[in-house]
């Protein structure tokens, strides 16, 4: 069985970019699929310094990942500090990794670009990034196109590995894109990213959501005027959601052509839309949140699941290294 992992930090909320870029096709995968999740804590580090808010971020991206269907019974579901042979695989990676391999990384320079603070932790994410993926011998990761790059990367640093020591450690990972795999829009028509600040929580309080929506960033044309669907944010997110072909979708874009349709009216039928999609997923976060030793076991269980493949993968890399 094809073994696949996907990872999201704890810097936030877990956002709709998230659930777009990954967690739906992880739900849909895990049935055919030997699955693994981890959240992300050791890389949140590379711009989180509250630690309670660390702890308290982690704990929620489980419970996130639970709600939106993730079945423990089928998926292992970890902290990414319970495996911390991770953190070996990395360093041993690092140094066969090129550093112009990583000064080429696009969310490297993206961020830098936009004023981010940089550190050497951010510098070498993608460098983790393979370690996550390698350490358990995954075949395939879901992405979004945004985060292509970052698996060729760890292909590329995994054939490195095994060209430079002359052994078959590494199994070579192949990524999956989302269906829908443009990445969705922020409320700023920026990339949707917890970095940037301008993302919008599918599990807020239906008021927040309901405001959040209809702060989305839109042109100044009025409502008479025939609109081009594909420039605007409000339904490229519509889309994202539903699906390209979906009739609420082709229905949305219809009323966007013939004019007589205010933006006001596309962000409440984006609004319903997140109500509708997402009620079984906020319901079953209620109950996850007032049942935590059951999220306690859900952690254990993965863990133990991921540290045995992960010790495995290490031996082999050690031998390798001549350790």
């Amino acid at each position: 069985m094809p073994r696949v992992l996907s990872g999201i930090q704890p810097s936030g909320q877990v956002h709709l970019g998230n659930w777009a870029g990954a967690i739906r096709q992880f739900v849909e995968l895990q049935a055919s699929h030997d699955c693994y999740v981890f959240v992300a804590s050791y890389h949140a580090l590379t711009s989180v310094r509250d630690p309670a808010a660390l702890r308290a971020a982690s704990r929620q991206v489980v419970i996130d990942y639970l709600a939106f269907g993730l079945d423990p019974a089928r998926t292992a579901i970890y902290l990414q500090q319970d495996v911390p042979e991770v953190t070996e695989l990395c360093w041993l990676l690092s140094c066969i990794c090129p550093m112009g391999w990583m000064e080429k990384a696009v969310s490297y320079k993206d961020k830098v670009a936009k004023g981010i603070s940089a550190n050497v932790g951010l510098f070498t994410y993608p460098i983790l990034q393979a370690a996550d993926i390698l350490a358990v011998d995954a075949d395939l990761v879901p992405v979004g196109k945004d985060q292509v790059q970052h698996l060729e990367l760890a292909r590329d640093i995994a054939a490195r590995f095994n060209e430079e020591f002359k052994s078959e450690v590494f199994t070579l990972p192949a990524y999956r894109l989302a269906p829908d795999a443009d990445v969705l829009p922020g409320i700023d028509g920026e990339k949707m990213s917890k970095s940037y600040g301008n993302t919008i929580d599918p599990f807020q309080e239906e008021k927040a959501l309901r405001k959040r929506v209809m702060s989305v960033k839109t042109d100044s044309q009025p409502m008479e005027a025939a609109k081009d669907p594909t420039g605007c944010a409000v339904f490229r997110i519509f889309q994202g959601v539903a699906g390209k072909d979906d009739p609420r979708t082709v229905e949305l874009a219809q009323r966007y052509r013939a004019g007589g349709m205010g933006y006001g009216h596309a962000k409440q039928a984006l609004f319903e839309l997140l109500m509708d999609r997402f009620a079984d997923a906020r319901r079953r976060r209620g109950e996850l949140m007032a049942d935590p030793g059951y999220v306690d076991g859900v952690l254990t269980k993965g863990a133990t699941a991921a540290r045995t493949k992960a010790r495995a993968v290490v031996e082999r890399a050690r031998a390798a290294c001549g350790l």
